[in-house]
């Protein structure tokens, strides 16, 4: 129940009496009034409710719950983008740390290969020479070019220029070749020439034939015109230290004039 507030209720005072019993200091017939709190306090009452801006306490938490989810994302995405940059580096220094690892060490164990491997060459018994224009027939034996073009000595079997011979100085086995190509002027059916390959031993006055062709019918008719033909010999024998082997032509005056048509060598298997 509520009362009019415009008009002021009459004052009520207190005597005392004396020491006499009291009686209520409400007045009889009036009717009690109870007051509410002013419109002003109810706002602020409803504001502090709400919190502050105007925003409930439960809404402000969800989206300070959002605002930490989306930086813990990008924090996450950024600790993603470092490590993939770290994995990456590691990759590109593991793929360069062999080339500068053993780029030096390679070629210095090829430079070592190839100078084993001329080393090997220079110390195995071989050579190969050339043959040389001869202009008569009275010198069988043949002479060679042991410098010029692909020509070598090698292991210490040397060329002997005054008689034409290749010495070795190794005794076992030695592959021996030889190739020579004539041109006939004047080819006829009988035409022919001899082909050998011969050793001189220290204590043997006698030469040793290692190979020997015989060539005959390489014209089937008489001819004005050249005719070219060939011979090659070669074999595995045994020769003896100091040996010299050599090579005979019947008509070393039909050589061919190529720098490369007629050669001799030997090495030791």
């Amino acid at each position: 129940m509520s009362c009019d507030q415009s008009y002021p209720f009459p004052q009520v005072f207190l005597v005392d009496g004396g020491g006499g019993p009291s009686h209520p200091t409400q007045p009889p017939n009036l009717i009690p009034c109870w007051s509410f709190p002013p419109a002003q306090e109810r706002m602020r009452s409803r504001e502090k409710s709400r919190g502050c801006m105007g925003i409930s306490p439960g809404l402000a938490g969800i989206v300070l719950l959002l605002f930490l989810f989306v930086f813990a994302a990008l924090g996450f995405e950024a600790y993603q983008i470092m490590d993939i940059q770290k994995k990456m580096k590691a990759i590109e220094k593991a793929e360069l740390e062999p080339v500068m690892k053993y780029n030096a060490p390679l070629k210095q164990i090829g430079s070592l290969e190839q100078k084993s491997r001329k080393e090997d060459l220079s110390s195995r018994p071989a050579a190969h020479v050339i043959g040389r224009i001869e202009t008569s027939d009275s010198q069988k034996t043949l002479r060679w070019d042991s410098k010029s073009g692909q020509a070598f000595t090698y292991g210490g079997v040397s060329y002997r220029s005054e008689d034409g011979g290749l010495q070795v100085n190794e005794t076992g086995l030695y592959h021996v070749y030889s190739r020579v190509e004539l041109i006939f002027k004047d080819c006829a059916v009988t035409s022919s020439f001899e082909h050998s390959v011969f050793v001189r031993r220290a204590g043997n006055p006698s030469p040793v034939t290692l190979m020997q062709a015989h060539r005959a019918g390489f014209c089937p008719a008489p001819s004005t015109n050249s005719w070219t033909t060939e011979n090659y010999l070669g074999s595995t024998v045994q020769l003896r230290r100091n040996d010299r082997v050599f090579v005979n032509v019947s008509h070393p005056k039909y050589l061919s004039h190529l720098h490369h048509a007629n050669f001799f060598g030997l090495y030791k298997i």
